[in-house]
């Protein structure tokens, strides 16, 4: 009897050693297939694949951190939930408008260079979500403080890391395929963080903070270790999207991609907020019981798009970034006034991948726009002036999501009546004739310039 359990035993054991084996090897292939991915058209030569494997962890804490304050925040009665939710976008998202704009002279004459500056956004970030995680935990105040200085710290990490693709950037490579590679570096990164991160807020929303400050710390030497060439050169001015002559200012075709991106990311505020109270408000006929999966269903046909989009700017041959940011606003507007008419659950998916879609194709062109027209020396100014505005944006149509009444079509007819005068206001001002080629702009120059207005 006793050697009989002994052979089951050991069967047991060998078992569960070729199940572990089995996954070792699956986790090494799978790992195997990232890097090899990464290092795909020169990439591995350049060094940009250290910042795409950069840009995955980076995606991996802020979703990490997303879980946690959306666990803190939402998961309320929706009347309850809309005063929390408007108070924390007043106290973190309005002052990130002041110091937005002193993020990239900062970055400009960062001492260390650019290695450093990414390295010092991630190492505040992971000691912020540490002193977060104990703020959440005791529903201190602390937490806004805290969570403002994240958002801080992850736009000056977007600001950094987009003036240094181009640095990076390998002969193989256009700017547009090296965006869209970093980006869907960085949706891989949270899709692989989200559920460790949620398995961790079971036990409270803090501990997945604390697995984000584990994430942010392991970023930090990543970033240490990217290529010297990544290092900023002295010199670099600041950037003027309208203000004083003296300054550079903005090439019209930037101006007009990111008045492009603006709309589209207002809508993605107010689609965020709206949504969401909506769909757990009043659910469509049938889903009454099943309301937080039916926002997951939407939550992620926009996930899906925003996928699909990066993964067009990867794989297209050509991609004309005055060409697709109008394509991504016009598509927007028109399927938010098929929404506003039509309001159902397979037009709500609809509108959740088409506007995933055209963020994440209208934000790549926007960012190679800026690496191709703005001179090297403006460059990280004029990246901190476009995330300055794509975030107010985004926060003006979240106050409106919040403000609204939870009556669909009311809702969704004022956001389609927003957003068809934003397509004709900015198709109105669109630069004549349009550009066929890029051109750079130097302050000395005679070439066309225009504000952001």
């Amino acid at each position: 009897m006793g050697g009989r359990a002994r052979r089951m035993t050991d069967a047991t054991g060998r078992g569960f050693r070729r199940a572990g084996s089995a996954t070792g090897r699956g986790a090494s292939y799978t790992l195997r297939q990232a890097r090899r991915a990464s290092h795909a058209e020169g990439a591995g030569d350049s060094g940009l694949y250290r910042l795409i494997e950069l840009h995955a962890f980076n995606a991996a804490g802020d979703a990490a951190v997303a879980i946690s304050l959306a666990g803190t925040l939402f998961f309320a009665a929706p009347g309850e939930a809309r005063g929390p939710i408007a108070l924390f976008l007043g106290l973190t998202m309005l002052p990130f408008a002041v110091v937005a704009p002193l993020l990239g002279p900062f970055l400009d004459r960062f001492s260390h260079g650019r290695r450093w500056a990414i390295g010092a956004t991630m190492a505040l970030r992971a000691f912020l979500c540490w002193l977060m995680a104990d703020a959440v935990a005791s529903q201190s105040l602390l937490m806004y403080p805290t969570a403002l200085g994240v958002l801080v710290s992850s736009k000056a990490y977007g600001v950094a890391r987009a003036a240094t693709v181009p640095r990076l950037q390998p002969e193989a490579l256009s700017l547009v395929k090296a965006n869209s590679r970093i980006s869907l570096a960085g949706v891989v990164g949270a899709a692989v963080s989200a559920p460790l991160a949620g398995a961790a807020s079971y036990f409270g929303p803090q501990w997945s903070l604390r697995y984000a400050f584990v994430v942010f710390a392991g970023a930090t030497i990543l970033a240490i270790l990217l290529p010297a060439r990544a290092d900023a050169t002295a010199g670099e001015l600041p950037v003027s999207l309208g203000g004083e002559s003296r300054k550079f200012r903005i090439p019209v075709d930037v101006a007009f991609a990111l008045r492009c991106n603006a709309g589209l990311r207002m809508l993605s505020g107010f689609l965020t907020m709206y949504m969401a109270f909506l769909l757990r408000d009043q659910p469509f006929p049938g889903w009454e019981d099943r309301s937080t999966l039916l926002l997951g269903l939407v939550i992620g046909a926009a996930g899906l798009g925003n996928t699909i989009g990066i993964g067009l700017g990867s794989v297209l041959r050509r991609v004309t970034p005055s060409v697709t940011v109008v394509v991504a606003l016009v598509a927007d507007a028109v399927v938010v006034v098929l929404a506003a008419i039509f309001y159902g659950l397979v037009v709500a998916v609809a509108l959740g991948v088409t506007v995933g879609v055209a963020q994440a194709l209208g934000k790549v062109s926007l960012d190679s726009t800026i690496q191709h027209s703005v001179p090297e020396r403006h460059r990280t100014s004029a990246f901190a002036r476009s995330e300055t505005m794509l975030q107010l944006s985004w926060v003006l149509g979240g106050f409106l999501g919040i403000g609204l009444p939870l009556v669909p079509r009311l809702g969704l007819g004022v956001l389609a009546g927003l957003m068809v005068a934003w397509t004709v206001f900015v198709l109105v001002r669109r630069p004549q004739p349009p550009r066929s080629e890029w051109t750079v702009v130097d302050p000395e120059s005679t070439g066309p310039i225009a504000p952001v207005r």
